[in-house]
């Protein structure tokens, strides 16, 4: 199974969480709290996320975290990458020198085209996109309609689905 790691997923929902408030500054605690994540976590999060540019911090009485730039200006793929490094299904995809077999390597060009696809859908994502509700999913049923009933009128046509 292909998956990111926790602390990228939590990283996704507090990142959410401070683009949802795009003109205040978010304590730590707040944070936290909104997203019932715990404090050493978010903690930990919000370093990443501050040396990888995506969030400013600010000192003081009144001091938080916001986004550095805005929700729509921020991809997945960044947030991915800041927890992650760079965004590599295998060795090789995330570039070069990094297996002792490339050269013998026959599925390596597949492996770096599926990367891209990989590395496009996520920064075709943005955080914006992360804040915005997501339609019902769509059921997974075939219908499934035999050649002789495309020939049918309507009315007579009988659809099964699985």
């Amino acid at each position: 199974m292909l998956r990111v790691s926790r602390l990228t997923d939590y990283a996704t929902v507090v990142m959410t969480c401070i683009a949802a408030h795009p003109t205040d500054v978010l304590s730590t605690v707040q944070i936290a709290d909104e997203t019932r994540l715990e404090l050493p976590t978010v903690s930990k999060l919000l370093k990443a996320l501050g040396h990888a540019a995506l969030v400013e911090s600010f000192r003081g009485v009144n001091g938080g975290y916001r986004l550095a730039r805005p929700a729509g200006e921020i991809s997945l793929a960044e947030i991915v990458e800041a927890l992650e490094g760079p965004i590599g299904m295998t060795e090789c995809s995330a570039g070069e020198g990094h297996c002792d077999r490339e050269s013998q390597c026959g599925v390596r060009g597949s492996w770096q085209r599926i990367n891209n696809v990989l590395d496009n859908a996520l920064r075709a994502v943005s955080l914006a996109d992360m804040l915005k509700p997501q339609p019902p999913r769509a059921s997974r049923r075939i219908a499934l309609v035999a050649v002789s009933d495309i020939a049918m009128p309507a009315k007579a046509r009988r659809v099964t689905t699985e």
